[in-house]
């Protein structure tokens, strides 16, 4: 709910300023998708290794957005985004002075804090809009997972330009962080919601009450959506470099050119999935998405394959690999459906749980997040066992299938329960047909019964 003296200056400041600092978060939640290649490099790892390595910032950035989504909703966005900021920026800069693995590990789960920042800033925005301009409104503000695209495309820049030093990278970026979490407090002001319960001494829901509408399996299906278009995209963000260097043979810095043009869509476009969610409904948006990823994914999981077939003339080889222009393409498509469906599924949220915004897109951006944790690590894995570079695909492939399918039976049964006259075989018109010349026929069968009796009637009668 938005307060009455709201004015759009107030809505777009709020808006603007929130975007950008989730931006900057963003590409130092996924800064580990460039330099992590490097620590890879000069710790020997494996790619099991350094899945978990890239992956740990996001396990860290998916638990911290329960708390700091409540946290919000108690104590306001203002305060949790800017403290999580500076906080986050100490942590980036003490990466820079580790040298083991497990002290990476370590490093990288302070450094996670930034992929918090999202349960914050939806919490935050939220409040100043109205419900028909929230889809919108989140929309725009998820277009910071461009964040992303950022650290793929500039890192490496950065990287060279810092005589190939990772730590040069790290550094640079944590200076950004902090002072964009302490120009965030300066230029932003407390949102409605928190003023209102100021100004008549209501005091803030607890912990408990904050996270009770987390009993409705609804919200659990809600997350497993966010779990693929946002873990997914993430997890994706992360691969696609290393991916690029192993299945294509590229250099760094094009794999990373690469990586980035499929994160660009899978962020700018968010804007447009929160308003097409506003125009079209959400529902159907999810629709398009599930149904275009499960394609994408499915062309992408299959390997490169070498053939001989028995020919009149002697063998015949060939070989059919998607071409790197071809999977590049795939990629763009995918990561511009996957922005719709992000936006869609958040639309969903301050419809259902308008008093719960924090925890609940708390908890289903934990369970996205926790995607763009086990993901990575079960791709390196998946490397490691099989062999086979597309396997990261073909587990995608499994994931978008049993979320289509999942939606499509709970919006059919939601349907049949809140429209009891669409149940049965009305959805049949065949059995329609005949259950309604059936009903003809006992009607005539009736008559005839009944005629039948009276003739016979007569017939007594008249002996008689």
């Amino acid at each position: 709910m938005t307060s009455s003296n709201v004015t759009r200056g107030d809505q777009k400041r709020a808006l603007t300023t929130s975007t950008l600092a989730f931006t900057v978060c963003f590409a130092v939640w996924t800064i580990f998708s460039i330099i992590g290649i490097k620590i890879k490099a000069d710790l020997g790892l494996n790619d099991t290794q350094f899945g978990l390595l890239v992956a740990t910032p996001i396990l860290t950035g998916s638990l911290s957005r329960v708390f700091l989504g409540v946290w919000t909703d108690q104590y306001g966005g203002r305060l949790v985004f800017s403290l999580q900021m500076i906080v986050t920026a100490v942590a980036a800069y003490l990466l820079t002075k580790v040298t083991t693995y497990p002290m990476f590990l370590l490093a990288a789960l302070g450094l996670g804090l930034a992929g918090g920042s999202f349960a914050v800033g939806i919490a935050y925005v939220s409040t100043w809009y109205s419900a028909e301009k929230q889809g919108t409104a989140l929309g725009i503000f998820g277009m910071g997972n461009v964040g992303a695209a950022i650290t793929n495309f500039g890192a490496p820049i950065l990287l060279v330009a810092m005589g190939g030093e990772w730590q040069g990278v790290a550094q640079v970026y944590s200076i950004i962080l902090l002072a964009t979490g302490i120009l965030y407090f300066l230029f932003t002001k407390d949102d409605p919601a928190l003023r209102k319960r100021r100004e008549q001494g209501i005091a803030h829901a607890s912990f408990i009450e904050q996270m009770e509408p987390l009993k409705n399996l609804q919200v659990w299906r809600f997350s497993l959506y966010y779990f693929f278009v946002f873990g997914a995209f993430v997890a994706l963000a992360l691969w696609l470099p290393r991916y690029y260097v192993g299945a294509y043979g590229l250099e760094l810095g094009t794999a990373g050119m690469l990586a980035a043009a499929y994160a660009l869509p899978g962020s700018v476009f968010r804007a447009l999935g929160g308003w097409m969610s506003d125009v079209f409904g959400a529902r159907r948006v999810m629709y398009w998405t599930f149904i275009v990823c499960v394609v994408c994914t499915f062309l992408m999981s299959y390997p490169a394959t070498d053939y001989t077939v028995a020919g009149i003339e002697g063998p015949i080889n060939f070989n059919i690999t998607i071409p790197l222009w071809a999977f590049v393409s795939l990629t763009i498509v995918l990561g511009f459906f996957m922005s719709l469906g992000k936006a869609a599924v958040y639309k969903h949220i301050p419809v259902y749980y308008p008093n719960h915004v924090g925890s609940v897109g708390g908890i289903v951006g934990l369970i996205g997040g926790l995607g763009g944790f086990i993901l990575p690590i079960t791709f390196g894995i998946m490397n490691d066992l099989i062999g086979i570079w597309t396997s990261c695909f073909m587990l995608l492939s499994v994931l978008i299938g049993i979320a289509l399918l999942w939606m499509h039976v709970s919006i059919v049964r939601m349907e049949r329960k809140n429209s009891p006259e669409l149940r049965g075989p009305k959805y049949l018109p065949e059995l329609e047909a005949l259950m309604k010349e059936s009903e003809e026929l006992k009607k005539k069968s009736a008559e005839i019964q009944s005629k039948s009796a009276a003739v016979l009637n007569q017939i007594k009668n008249e002996t008689n």
